[in-house]
Formats: C-alpha cells, structure tokens, sequence
C-alpha cells in the first residue's frame, strides 16, 4: 500500500486550509448547487451553457474539497523549537541579498500546502528553498533557478 505524502506546515497554515474547507463546504457548496437548479430551469440541458458552466464549478468544488481534506488529514505541524535560530530551516524567514550589488529580499519558508509567493511564502520544494536550507547567516550560497544560478548572502534568519 502507498503511503500517503506529508504535508509540512505551520499551525497557521492549517488554519486556514481549515478556514477554506469550512467555506468550500457550508458556502460554497450551495451556493453551485443553486446556480444548477436555476439552469436546469432554463430547460434543454445539451445546450445550456450556464448548466454546464455549474457543473464544471462544482467538479472543481469537490476537487478542491477532496485535496483540502487530504492536506489536513495529513499535516505534520512544524514546530519552531528555538534551536537553531542560525540555521535555514522549515517555517523560519530567512533574508538574503543578491551578490554582487542585489537588492535585499525575505522569504518564510512553508511548506507546499501554504506556499503563496505574493506573501513571500515559498515552498521547501522551490529551488530557491532547496538551496537554503541548512545554511547559515553570512553564508554564501549559490541557487540553481530556471533562469540560470544566482549567489546570495543570508543576512538573517528569524
């Protein structure tokens, strides 16, 4: 039997997949199967575009349901024990500067399930992620992304 992937996240993260679920379920949930009822109504169902339209929304719906409730099902909570405050680890925000002359950028480093780069949230998986783990303040640390290797210093880390 395969076993089931884990997903690393902050209790935060959690939260708010739970928070989305309970939506997706209480709200949402109704509100597509209103918009079919009221397409159904308009008759011929092979032509009803706003049927099919409904139906598409609530496959989508239940998707997300389904791999929500996989997410929370199997969460490993990551813990921030204190210790090694000096090294990159998961759920710590590490700030790094471009080498030689770049700008200063911070990134939290989340597991997949939480990822948002718009928050400066990246996935453990991203190559940025992958290369910083591990390391140290003042450390130079070369990152390998799709658009060539980039160096960078970590600054700090909190």
């Amino acid at each position: 039997m395969a076993t089931e992937k884990v997903f690393p996240m902050t209790q935060a993260g959690k939260e708010k997949l739970e928070q989305e679920l309970e939506y997706l379920k209480t709200v949402k949930r109704k509100e597509v199967v209103e918009r079919i009822k009221i397409a159904r109504s308009f008759g011929d169902l092979s032509e009803n575009s706003e049927y099919d339209s409904a139906k598409e929304e609530q496959a989508f719906v239940e998707g997300r349901v389904t791999t929500l409730e996989n997410m929370i099902r199997n969460a490993k909570i990551i813990e921030d024990d204190g210790l090694n405050s000096d090294t990159v680890t998961l759920g710590k925000s590490v700030t790094f500067i471009e080498l030689p002359d770049g700008d200063e950028e911070t990134y939290s480093i989340v597991g997949s399930a939480e990822a948002d780069p718009f928050e400066g949230k990246i996935s453990n998986d991203s190559p940025i992620a992958k290369s910083l783990l591990g390391k140290k303040i003042n450390e130079e640390v070369t990152v390998q992304t799709p658009g060539g290797e980039m160096k960078v210093r970590i600054i700090s880390i909190k």
